[in-house]
């Protein structure tokens, strides 16, 4: 597919941060997802990538998602995935957290249930 083909490709527009990861560099950079196709995406960010470097971004509901830079202009960035995705993912509320799980207690509703029936909680 040439860049003209790909140019015709649906795409979505959204608003969302992202960490990227850029071959030869250190460290993750956060960057603004601006659209999103199922074979890459508009990125902008103060990282400076140059065309065909190797890029990882973090999508949500899908992880660690591979690429090369096709273009650089000013702060924006086009990146074409490896593999192709599923964009509308991305757009799935993400899953739960295990802290998201916990039920958080007052700290005076400390005592353990064991400590409850051992007697080691005295009343007041």
């Amino acid at each position: 597919m040439d860049d003209n083909e790909h140019r015709h490709i649906a795409r979505d527009s959204l608003f969302v941060m992202a960490d990227l990861r850029v071959d030869g560099m250190v460290g993750e950079h956060r960057v603004r997802v601006r659209n999103l196709s199922t074979g890459g995406l508009m990125a902008e960010g103060t990282i400076q990538p140059t065309r065909g470097q190797v890029v990882w971004i973090a999508l949500r509901n899908l992880g660690w998602v591979e690429g090369t830079v096709a273009w650089v202009q000013d702060n924006r960035f086009g990146i074409a995935f490896r593999n192709e995705i599923d964009p509308r993912l991305t757009r799935a509320a993400a899953p739960p957290s295990p802290t998201d799980l916990l039920v958080h207690r007052p700290a005076y509703y400390s005592a353990s249930v064991a400590e409850a029936a051992s007697g080691q909680v005295r009343k007041i």
